[in-house]
């Protein structure tokens, strides 16, 4: 075969396997789609449980101002903070999120200082 008459050849050659190529790349995610498929339902399965083990503390807006009502009535004033989570830059919100006594504690602390914890 002289040299033009194989690069002809070699020219469907080549668009055949990049055709081929293009094919397998395209078929292998479908391949691998139960698995992954077992793998999410998992991982959310997980995902969920960890979220329900949780307790859910709404800001029950109602319970704190009586809460901070009751105490202004007594002229308590309210302590500074003892708990283990308050941070630089924490509002009352962010106490919500590990506990609904702190929470309140924090809105009447604020309510009554004007101010955050220190």
């Amino acid at each position: 075969m002289s040299p033009v008459m194989m690069k002809k050849a070699s020219k469907p050659l080549s668009l055949t396997f990049i055709i081929v190529a293009i094919a397998a790349f395209l078929a292998a995610p479908v391949l691998a789609e139960p698995e992954e498929d077992d793998e999410l339902a998992r991982a959310q399965a997980q995902m969920n449980a960890e979220v329900l083990s949780k307790p859910f503390l709404a800001e029950k807006p109602e319970e704190v101002d009586k809460y901070i009502k009751s105490m202004l009535e007594q002229n308590i004033k309210p302590e500074e903070y003892k708990g283990r989570y308050w941070r630089k830059g924490y509002t009352c919100r962010d106490l919500l999120r590990y506990n609904w006594t702190e929470y309140r504690n924090c809105q009447y602390y604020y309510r009554y200082h004007g101010r955050y914890y220190y």
